[in-house]
């Protein structure tokens, strides 16, 4: 058996695991599509890694699969209702007419609901098999209302009442953390999401400790309870505040540099994490694949840099795509590369930087400036546009049943 690149990366750990990033209503699509583009040689061999990585029919007859659970945002909640649009079209329009007074925004929350009703369905069984430790399936609160305590927390608590499998994703903000001690405290499942500094991951581990206390002295029970804190590397490099603030000050950044500091947020974090023995698991996505080193080269360092370290590993569609397109040019995993500090010279450079500084030093950021953190900004915002997009999709279904009811 010739094991797929995120096997190997999974042997480098027997604790850590490979988490699908996307919801698991597109996941046959996708492979088809894959394996349909496959070189002739690869495709009996990709086709019997996919499958291992997740097979319905499997899931539901052993309650097995390769992913450990599975991760979503709005963006692929989108995607998941544009891949069978039909279906939701029709879903929209039953709910329309049985609720004629809900409004957009009511039928748009409900199909939500039943996007990630659907997927955490599917993977349900292996959820059970493991008395509750994989088989999660993330569902994220609305990122229009980031720093809305009350509504993020009434939408978790619906998230969480869809399944028992559901893991609800809450904003790194100020009033985020606070719905996370809330849930805990409920023994409800979190992750952590749009969060990419230091001072962020501590906010969320106090949120979480706060709330297991809590819960422990109510007697809840916390057998099947899970905590994930996401490290979104890239969008922590690239889409904040960094290469601008190096630009005015007459600093150029080498991609090579930009990674060691992302690498060196989630070390800091991850180390911290084990120091504490704290329970929160962290987790990576946001990976990249570099297809230009020397001799042929290729590399994902998001990962490598990592190898060997308990982490869950989320990888959306594209980026696993892209992983099997180079893996016979990438160098074996280094199963000691967690132990490996960052470069010294790069780290020195980049804390000139505030907005590194923001991101890698334990007190780099007060709670209250974590909504207005870049890379917090453009990422919620990102977030927030598919969610417009979702709603819009919503109220044109809507607008065609209505007519005609009318």
């Amino acid at each position: 058996m010739t094991r797929h690149i995120l096997e190997r990366l999974a042997e480098t750990n027997p604790n850590c695991e490979i988490w699908w990033d996307s919801s698991p209503l597109v996941y046959e699509t996708w492979k088809r599509g894959v394996l349909d583009a496959a070189p002739e040689h690869k495709r009996a061999l990709w086709e019997a890694q996919l499958t291992r990585l997740f097979d319905p029919n499997t899931v539901a007859r052993e309650g097995r699969m390769g992913f450990g659970g599975v991760t979503t945002n709005p963006p692929l909640s989108l995607q998941a209702i544009q891949n069978d649009p039909v279906v939701w079209i029709e879903e929209i329009r039953r709910v329309s007419e049985a609720e004629p007074d809900a409004g957009v925004e009511d039928v748009y929350w409900h199909v939500y609901l039943d996007v990630v009703r659907r997927g955490a369905a599917m993977v349900r069984p292996v959820h059970d098999r493991t008395d509750g430790r994989r088989g999660f399936v993330s569902g994220q609160v609305d990122p229009r209302f980031v720093t809305d305590h009350d509504r993020m927390l009434a939408q978790g608590l619906e998230l969480a009442a869809v399944a028992p499998n559901v893991m609800v994703k809450i904003p790194g903000s100020q009033e985020g953390y606070r719905v996370i001690e809330e849930l805990t405290a409920q023994g409800i499942s979190t992750n952590n999401t749009t969060s990419f500094s230091v001072p962020q991951y501590l906010a969320c581990m106090r949120a979480v400790s706060n709330g297991l206390e809590r819960a422990k002295a109510a007697g809840i029970d916390l057998s099947r309870w899970r905590s994930v804190i996401t490290h979104m590397s890239s969008r922590l490099g690239n889409i904040g505040d960094l290469n601008a603030q190096a630009e005015t000050r007459g600093m150029t950044l080498s991609p090579w540099e930009i990674l060691q500091g992302e690498i060196a947020v989630l070390k800091r974090a991850y180390g911290h994490a084990l120091e504490t023995g704290h329970p929160s698991k962290m987790l990576q996505c946001s990976m990249r694949v570099t297809d230009d080193g020397p001799d042929g080269r290729a590399s994902s360092g998001h990962i490598e840099a990592i190898a060997g370290g308990d982490f869950v590993y989320t990888c959306p569609p594209g980026y696993i795509q892209e992983l099997m397109r180079v893996e016979d040019r990438m160098a074996p995993f280094n199963p000691e590369a967690i132990h490996e500090p960052p470069s010294a010279a790069a780290i020195e450079k980049l804390l000139r930087l505030p907005y590194f500084r923001q991101a890698y030093e334990f007190d780099g950021m007060d709670p209250e400036q974590f909504s207005h953190f870049g890379a917090f900004v453009a990422t919620a915002s990102e977030f927030a546009a598919a969610t417009r997009k979702t709603v819009d999709f919503v109220a044109r279904a809507m607008e065609g049943t209505r007519r005609r009811a009318a």
